[in-house]
């Protein structure tokens, strides 16, 4: 018996990512080449749906492309140590605690400068005056 396979548009619908993208995947080689048709089309196996998803969440955590490819070659390989993950989770975890702190300022930026636009009665706009800076 033959492993089930799957078109792309198939597997675009049951693993919710775009055509485009999976075709993306394989060109940078996170996902290797399905099989063929005679005809030319694709013919993606379980392996690939699972491999999609894994970069599908992997990318929902905000892992880079870089630190995916590692995960999957290290999982490729058969060296993956948790110790390993670990080591690269903490430090992505640093990057976004990083970005989690400018999108505080940021936010806190904005509300000042909502607030002053809101209560400005001249025509000189803080929000734009700010914009445009010193020079």
């Amino acid at each position: 018996m033959t492993e089930k396979s799957y078109s792309i548009g198939t597997a675009s619908t049951i693993t919710a990512v775009n055509i485009e993208t999976i075709r993306y995947y394989e060109r940078i080689g996170l996902l290797p080449a399905p099989d063929r048709t005679p005809g030319g089309n694709r013919q993606y196996a379980k392996a690939h749906l699972k491999r999609i998803g894994f970069v599908k969440r992997a990318r929902s955590l905000g892992f880079s492309i870089e630190q995916i490819r590692s995960l999957l070659t290290m999982t490729d390989q058969q060296a993956l140590s948790c110790a390993q993950v670990s080591e690269m989770t903490a430090d992505h975890l640093v990057h976004v605690r990083e970005k989690i702190a400018d999108l505080q300022k940021l936010e806190k930026t904005l509300a000042d400068l909502d607030g002053q636009c809101r209560q400005n009665k001249s025509d000189v706009c803080p929000v734009i005056e700010d914009l445009f800076g010193t020079v």
